[in-house]
């Protein structure tokens, strides 16, 4: 009896062995059901516009740069003050050397404008004397404006603004025979720049149908002129007949409508 207990547990240990599977605990990994969302990076610039690209103007010299950087300022001087746009022009480029002399570039004075009861910032440069005193400017604009208000506040250029409207030629001329400058070529040269580049058609634009053509081929003015300095005593008659021509000669040579001069004015005198 007791061997047939012991043959029975042999036989169950047996098959237990047999059909006894070994447990894993592998994982299995569960199919994913989330989607993939591809997210845009969000940024805080704006799409680029397709802009024109700006063309850099390319001048043939400084001069022309010049002309074109300021023509606007002198426009907007000849609407308000009468000073013809092409003298302002002329005047700049001749005294600050095309906007490239040390006074137009350190102090934005493009006329030579001195102190005197000047209260603003200043520069010290050699002119008639060693180191004068100029007035400096924030913006060359208040140069343009200076330089109007110059003419227009003293009496001695007062005759200037008799002259027909956009008679560049009279204004040259009479610049000089005011004392503006001690060049007398100083009418010559800034009569010159206005023909070579043409600032003359910036006077016909401020006056419009206002403005009136001078045909200056029928002056009778030479280059052969001389200069008289006006001496205590001296009438334009006096003058006239000293070198026997006729006073109007001498006022529309100087850009002069009535017969008042100064002692030192310089009168240029036809001696043809």
């Amino acid at each position: 009896m007791n061997k047939f207990w012991v043959v029975l547990c042999l036989l169950a240990v047996l098959t237990s062995c047999k059909t006894k599977k070994v447990a894993t605990t592998t994982k299995r990994t569960k199919p994913t059901t989330e989607r993939v969302v591809v997210r845009e990076r969000e940024t805080n610039t704006k799409p680029v516009e397709n802009k024109p690209v700006e063309e850099t103007k390319v001048y043939a010299s400084a001069t022309e740069k010049y002309i074109d950087t300021y023509k606007d300022v002198a426009k907007t001087e000849m609407q308000l003050y009468n000073i013809p746009a092409s003298i302002t022009l002329a005047q700049g480029i001749l005294e600050s050397g095309s906007g490239n002399g040390r006074l137009s570039v350190e102090a934005n004075n493009h006329f030579g404008i001195k102190c005197h009861e000047w209260t603003g910032a200043r520069i010290y440069h050699d002119d008639d004397k060693d180191q004068e005193c100029f007035r400096k400017y924030v913006d060359a604009k208040y140069s343009f404006r200076d330089h109007s208000l110059f003419l227009t506040e003293r009496k001695r250029y007062a005759d200037l603004f008799k002259q027909k409207a956009g008679d560049y030629k009279a204004w040259a001329r009479g610049l000089k025979a005011a004392g503006y400058a001690t060049d007398r070529k100083y009418p010559d040269k800034l009569i010159s720049l206005i023909e070579r580049y043409d600032l003359h058609k910036y006077d016909e634009e401020v006056l419009g149908t206002a403005y009136e053509r001078i045909d200056y081929s029928k002056e009778d003015v030479q280059n052969n002129n001389t200069v008289h300095t006006v001496l205590k005593g001296d009438t334009l008659y006096s003058i006239s007949k000293r070198y026997n021509t006729t006073v109007q000669n001498i006022q529309r040579l100087n850009g002069l409508n009535g017969t008042n001069i100064s002692i030192g004015q310089e009168l240029l005198i036809s001696t043809n």
